[in-house]
C-alpha cells in the first residue's frame, strides 16, 4: 500500500513538474509560421507599454501576451536568418500579426527590404 502511495506521489510530482511556463519553455518554439511586422518611424522617442523609450535602432519587440523582459529569437522561415529581441511593448494591433519588431531587427532578417511583414518562428530564450 505504501509503495502505491509513493508511486502516485512520484507520478503526480512528475506531472506537475512538466507543466509549462514562459521560463520552462526556454529554447523551445513558442509559435510557428506567424506574421511579424515592424514599427513605423513615427514611434521613435515615444514611450512603450513598459515605460521605456522606443528606438527603431534597438533590438526590441512588441507582443500581446509575453511578459516584458522576455528575450525571444525570431527566425525568418524563408531564409533561416534570426535575430534576438527583448519584449518591451504591447502589440501588434493589426489582425493576423503576432509580433512587431524594431526596424533594425526586421531588416536584419528580411530578404526583401520593401516588404512590411514576414513569416517567422518565435522561440523563447529566457
Amino acid at each position: 500500500m505504501k509503495a502505491r502511495i509513493f508511486l502516485f506521489i512520484g507520478v503526480l510530482g512528475s506531472l506537475l513538474a512538466s507543466c509549462s511556463s514562459a521560463k520552462s519553455v526556454s529554447g523551445k518554439i513558442y509559435k510557428k509560421n506567424v506574421h511579424a511586422s515592424y514599427y513605423a518611424d513615427k514611434f521613435n522617442g515615444k514611450k512603450t507599454a513598459s515605460g521605456e523609450k522606443f528606438h527603431n535602432s534597438n533590438y526590441t519587440a512588441a507582443h500581446k501576451k509575453l511578459p516584458f523582459g522576455t528575450k525571444v529569437k525570431v527566425t525568418n522561415i524563408a531564409n533561416e536568418k534570426s535575430v534576438l529581441v527583448e519584449i518591451n511593448d504591447r502589440g501588434p494591433f493589426v489582425p493576423g500579426r503576432e509580433i512587431d519588431l524594431t526596424k533594425k531587427a526586421f531588416m536584419e532578417i528580411a530578404d526583401n527590404k520593401n516588404h512590411g511583414s514576414l513569416r517567422v518562428n518565435i522561440e523563447i530564450i529566457n
